[in-house]
């Protein structure tokens, strides 16, 4: 059992039952004496990739899902889905749209660090890295002198992830999202 109070970003506990991955956790600490510390929680079921959002106390604990983290690489994908490889027995999975939920639209080709979680042999879901490359397929031509404003504009990515960008970047320009917050965090050079 793991006290709220130790919970980390990407552990995997058991609530109601069922598998979550904690996505977030945000500490609340009232001034009134005697008060106890809360634990807001967003975590994603990994069997239906709902999100769920719960609130705990400190001495509040969880039992803590024992899963194996394994290495994937991204293979291809088509209408039935992502097709992946287990890089170190080379079984291959295939996940869909509906199972991978919002990191569909990060995954595309050349995707490096991307881990499988399992239970029991089965895959429950993939963890990305934090941060991916995709390049600006689609974006409204930057007006000239604009480059030093802090004004962004909506580019569509390689992907289909439409995100606020500067206004100064253009088709075909390399940048770095962040898969958390679906964030643009800057130019790849």
């Amino acid at each position: 059992m793991v006290p709220a109070k130790d919970f980390k970003r990407r552990m995997v506990v058991e609530l109601d039952g069922v598998p979550h991955m904690i996505e977030q956790i945000h500490v609340q600490t009232p001034s009134a004496r005697g008060a106890a510390t809360l634990y807001k929680v967003r975590a994603r079921n990994l069997k239906t990739r709902a999100r769920l959002e719960r609130t705990f106390k400190g001495q509040d604990a969880l039992p803590e899902v024992q899963f194996e983290r394994r290495p994937v690489q991204f293979l291809y994908r088509d209408p039935d889905g992502f097709h992946f490889m287990d890089a170190e027995d080379f079984n291959q999975f295939t996940l869909t749209a509906d199972d991978l939920g919002d990191q569909a639209d990060y995954i595309h080709d050349g995707i490096a660090d991307v881990t499988a979680l399992m239970v029991n042999g089965q895959v429950l879901a993939v963890e990305l890295p934090d941060t991916v490359a995709l390049e600006i397929s689609e974006a409204a031509p930057g007006v000239r002198g604009n480059s030093a404003t802090g004004r962004t504009k909506p580019a569509t990515l390689s992907t289909g992830l439409v995100i606020q960008v500067p206004e100064h970047l253009e088709p075909g320009t390399l940048v770095r999202v962040d898969t958390r917050t679906g964030e643009y965090l800057g130019r790849v050079n």
